[in-house]
């Protein structure tokens, strides 16, 4: 059993988004979730590829891969939403009056 107060800090948040932005996938490895991040990664080559299938010809390169680039921005999204939700569990978990109802705030809030 863990004991609560020496959990090891999770990984930074905006180091994960970082991550996450210059190469994909990699924030969700950081993150110990590689699996999750291969997913998104193959649903942004297949989706990529259909959307350059099914776009006009007088598109650019962003309207002809947009389905990709729709799904990497998802995965973005969702691996700095794991790393802040991580985060603070953790700093609430760290906080050494953790749930008590006392506390500073004023009682007829």
């Amino acid at each position: 059993m863990t004991d609560e107060t020496t959990m090891p800090a999770p990984a930074n948040p905006y180091l994960v988004l970082g991550a996450a932005i210059v190469l994909p996938a990699s924030g969700h490895v950081m993150l110990g979730v590689p699996v999750r991040g291969l997913q998104f990664l193959f649903f942004m080559v297949i989706l990529g590829w259909i959307t350059t299938k099914l776009a006009p010809a007088d598109a650019g390169f962003i309207g002809r891969h947009a389905g990709g680039f729709l799904i990497y921005a998802l995965s973005i999204l969702d691996a700095y939403r794991i790393a802040r939700i991580r985060h603070a569990i953790w700093v609430h978990k760290a906080r050494p009056d953790g749930d008590s109802t006392e506390g500073n705030a004023p009682s007829n809030i």
